[in-house]
């Protein structure tokens, strides 16, 4: 039977730690046709050497020679640790902040977010081939570890700009934006980033505490306004309120090393972080079931908009998803994205799924009214 077949590739035959390795490998049929994603298995030699790994693959695990040549002779196949990365490609799980953030004490620059940023810049620039792989082969585990983070969950996506800071009525206005779909039920879902993005992570985080709890947030937030002066201590200011009032809701971020300009927000839990931004945007829109706000920005929020409208007019993903787009000034005069987007909607399933509203707090029962 071919390594290769689906049916052996599904998530439950997925080992994405040491306690699932030790259960599977004593289980009946052992590791046959099982992934296992970078593992420490240096420990494990007697059992990797008794174990059948027929149609096996250990995607980066740490393991012992003569471990990796017995589980070859048993049929597996072993994709070695990539020495000097500052990521892993082979990652089983989605990034934290904790994690993409480590050592921001001393200086943003050192964090494992910069160290990858940089390292795709210099690989971009080169055109290495095997550094391209590597970018693909960590994008594919990242969207794998989000399609499993993501099952069965009512997914609702927020979009906006970076720009919008801190401090402001429009930020205060996403965050409760965040705060109240999280309170309903939904899993918040943004592009990880600054500005309205981080301010809707910020709301679900916010979502298990009392009101007061947001208020105070806001206000302590505000006095680092932008992350553009000091990556390092716009991130701090977000751990300070994490440290405070910890424990928060949780929510998703799916940013990208694309935009250098754009560090990950530390108010959601789950961190999909891609090197290729156009996988990033449209998986971000597809896993959004329960629907999209958008929310004023520029170029890359109406892109979001027809990435999300195209699918949705084709019903390629099945029956449309509503979209909601919020502040009608901007929507119709500084960016006319909502005439076309009716144009578009004319006569099909879609055209009961969009709506225009004046202002952000409208959202939440526009997005019912459509279904979401």
């Amino acid at each position: 039977m071919s390594q290769f077949q689906s049916h052996h590739a599904s998530h439950d035959r997925e080992i994405e730690s040491l306690a699932e390795f030790d259960r599977v490998v004593s289980a009946p049929g052992g590791l046959a046709h099982h992934r296992v994603q970078a593992v420490d298995l240096t420990g494990r030699t007697d059992a990797l050497l008794a174990a059948d790994a027929t149609g096996a693959v250990f995607l980066g695990c740490p393991m012992e020679p003569r471990a990796a040549a017995g589980v070859r002779a048993t049929g597996a196949l072993v994709f070695p640790p990539i020495p000097g990365l500052p990521f892993d490609p082979y990652r089983g799980r989605l990034y934290s902040p904790e994690e993409l953030y480590a050592r921001l004490d001393e200086g943003y620059e050192t964090t494992p977010d910069a160290l990858a940023y940089d390292w795709f810049q210099q690989t971009r620039a080169d055109g290495d081939v095997f550094a391209s792989m590597l970018r693909a082969v960590h994008d594919d585990a990242v969207s794998d570890a989000l399609d499993e983070l993501v099952a069965g969950l009512r997914v609702v996506g927020v979009m906006g700009g970076h720009a919008m800071a801190r401090g402001t009525e429009e930020y205060a206005g996403a965050a409760r934006l965040g705060r109240e779909l999280a309170r309903a039920g939904l899993t918040v879902a943004t592009g990880g980033g600054p500005g309205a993005m981080e301010a809707a992570n910020l709301g679900a985080y916010a979502a298990p505490f009392p009101d007061g709890m947001l208020d105070e947030a806001l206000i302590l937030l505000a006095k680092v306004p932008s992350f553009t002066r000091s990556i390092a201590d716009w991130a701090r200011s977000a751990f300070e309120v994490r440290g405070r009032w910890p424990g928060g809701g949780a929510s998703i971020g799916i940013p990208t090393w694309f935009y250098g300009h754009e560090p990950p927000n530390a108010f959601a839990a789950h961190i999909a972080k891609y090197f290729a931004n156009a996988t990033r945007e449209d998986g971000l829109l597809a896993r959004s079931t329960a629907g999209v706000v958008f929310l004023p920005g520029a170029a890359g929020t109406l892109q979001e908009i027809f990435d999300n409208a195209t699918p949705n007019y084709y019903e390629s993903r099945g029956e449309p998803t509503p979209m909601v787009l919020v502040d009608r000034e901007h929507w119709t005069r500084t960016l006319p994205a909502w005439p076309l987007l009716q144009s578009l909607a004319k006569g099909r399933s879609m055209e009961s799924r969009i709506a225009l509203v004046d202002r952000i707090d409208e959202a939440p029962d526009a997005l019912k009214r459509l279904g979401g």
